[in-house]
């Protein structure tokens, strides 16, 4: 939106998805070996009851993140605009990642820290608050954030179905894609585009996303609450 290129935003936005999605692709094998552990104590016997607060751990580990997120996100704003403009000028991401790891590029890199500051908090509780979205947006996230730790947990409750519980994530991940694909998505792009064409205010759209971010780290910690209920939801389909 800064940079006034939606199509190259999108771009640069896709490239850093992909990074997110390959960390989670590296966390699944790590998540499925704390499972198959678990599983090997129960046939021997025992029972791993630190496995349910692993688990737990790691949604932790994901507001951690999301609160990491927040702290960085004025700089990446500042950094993903710029991103636009080289990408526009190199023409193709393998050519935007080269030009960026150049050492004469990184020099200028502390120009674009900043760090969340108290009045942008004033900012976001002095203005118009999309509550509907909010609460949209934190129950998406929260199934997104427990979908695959709940399949994984429901393997290890009903063993026998083991590798159908593990695989069927898709049945919870697919409600929050159907919430955020009719109800968050479209929204969103309505509010980018009549700020693009000036009908709104920079701010209007800033706060937005500000109070996205914030559901996010919400959605997050609700997601504690729904592991175990989600598993034994699963639990009660597939078995």
């Amino acid at each position: 939106m800064r940079a006034r290129r939606i199509g190259l935003a999108l771009t640069v936005a896709g490239m850093l998805l992909l990074i997110s999605r390959t960390s989670n692709m590296a966390q699944g094998p790590l998540l499925g070996g704390m499972v198959d552990q678990a599983k090997a104590m129960a046939k021997i016997g025992g029972a791993d009851t630190r496995l349910e607060l692993h688990m737990h751990g790691v949604l932790l580990a994901a507001t951690v993140g999301t609160m990491l997120a927040i702290g960085l996100y004025p700089t990446v704003v500042r950094m993903s605009a710029r991103w636009v403009v080289h990408l526009e000028q190199t023409g193709s991401i393998p050519a935007l990642v080269r030009h960026i790891m150049l050492r004469s590029r990184w020099k200028h890199a502390r120009y674009y820290i900043k760090r969340p500051t108290w009045s942008m908090l004033a900012s976001l509780l002095s203005g118009a608050k999309p509550k509907r979205l909010i609460v949209l947006n934190m129950t998406v996230t929260a199934i997104y954030t427990t979908g695959v730790v709940s399949a994984l947990y429901a393997s290890y409750l009903w063993p026998a179905q083991g590798t159908a519980m593990s695989m069927s994530s898709g049945l919870i991940n697919g409600m929050a894609t159907v919430l955020l694909t009719l109800l968050i998505d479209p929204r969103l792009a309505v509010l980018s585009e009549k700020t693009l064409r000036g009908e709104l205010p920079l701010n209007r759209m800033n706060n937005m996303y500000g109070w996205m971010i914030i559901s996010r780290l919400a959605g997050t910690m609700l997601a504690q609450l729904l592991l175990v209920p989600l598993a034994v939801w699963l639990g009660c389909i597939m078995g």
